[in-house]
């Protein structure tokens, strides 16, 4: 072998340490194998649920069940759910919860953490162990409830987004990366008499976009899956969310949402089809929104954790 093919092959070759052998095709085949398992355990139950909310009520008749092998497209589950019954109610309570409750989340957060890193604030350390305090103890679900039933919140939409408005753990990355910024240009912005509202509005803002990104989309994926709060503080069925219909359609064997019952009884629906129409509908939003976001995952993460 010459030396140029030998410098051609070692530029073209990744950088790996010493000590490290090159994986042999035992090695390559194995870890392929297993990440087409995973991607099946992961595709295969979705596979699944897609095609049985897609599938004719015969089709599901026939099979006696869930649905592998398409044997014929309609979209009648999705059109009679969205016809303005319950799911559609449901559907908009959801995003409505998720688009309020996360700007709220963001909104009081990013507040908290630009106030906790800069060291010369009032009581900085004080509310800071505090604040770390509330992530190893809690005061209990009954004395929650009894709060929120004291202000009055209770059948109110307010009980869905301020019990559960504030992660620490998600101020605390924040804060992370605020003091990751360079001091000198917040100092020089204060020299040209720029207020800290501005300072943050313009300049920390800005340079925070992935963190800001990563975690809003863990404030929306919260609130647009949850349940528990709706469970227990409200009792009007016209205000549960979606999470919360797809409770009582599956967990609770409901054998189709409010308005659609007559059309299952009859045949002219499966109930079947349905509960996965609902569930897929459930998965739209955070299949569409983790893609978004997904480029600023690791850098938002990743600095927000290892820097301050």
């Amino acid at each position: 072998m010459s030396l140029n093919t030998q410098l051609v092959r070692s530029l073209k070759a990744p950088a790996r340490p010493a000590w490290e052998e090159p994986p042999g095709r035992t090695g390559l085949t194995a870890k392929g194998g297993l990440l087409v398992l995973c991607c099946l355990g992961v595709l295969g139950p979705l596979w699944i649920v897609i095609v049985t909310s897609l599938s004719p009520k015969p089709v599901i008749d026939r099979v006696g069940g869930l649905v592998v092998i398409p044997q014929g497209i309609t979209f009648v589950n999705y059109t009679e759910l969205l016809s303005g019954g319950q799911v559609s109610r449901a559907i908009m309570v959801s995003l409505g919860v998720t688009l309020f409750g996360t700007l709220f989340s963001m909104t009081v957060s990013v507040l908290a953490a630009y106030g906790l890193s800069r060291p010369g604030s009032l009581g900085h350390r004080f509310l800071l162990m505090t604040m770390m305090a509330t992530m190893f103890f809690g005061a209990g679900l009954i004395p929650t409830y009894l709060l929120v039933q004291s202000l009055g919140l209770t059948d109110t939409y307010l009980s869905l987004i301020l019990p559960s408005a504030v992660s620490v753990f998600n101020i605390l990355v924040l804060r992370a990366f605020f003091m990751g910024i360079s001091p000198e240009l917040t100092e020089s912005a204060r020299i040209d008499g720029a207020s800290d509202l501005r300072i943050l509005l313009t300049i920390i803002m800005p340079l925070s976009r992935a963190v800001l990104a990563v975690i809003s989309l863990f404030y929306a994926v919260g609130y647009w899956s949850a349940w528990f709060n709706a469970s227990i503080y409200l009792t009007d069925q016209q205000m549960m969310p979606l999470q919360n219909v797809l409770i009582q359609l599956v967990q609770k064997n409901t054998e189709a949402p409010t308005g659609l019952q007559q059309a299952v009884r009859t045949g002219q629906l499966s109930a079947l089809g349905l509960q996965m129409a609902v569930m897929v509908l459930a998965l739209i939003p955070v299949a569409i929104a983790s893609p978004l976001v997904q480029r600023h995952f690791k850098k938002g993460m990743l600095t927000g954790a290892v820097k301050g």
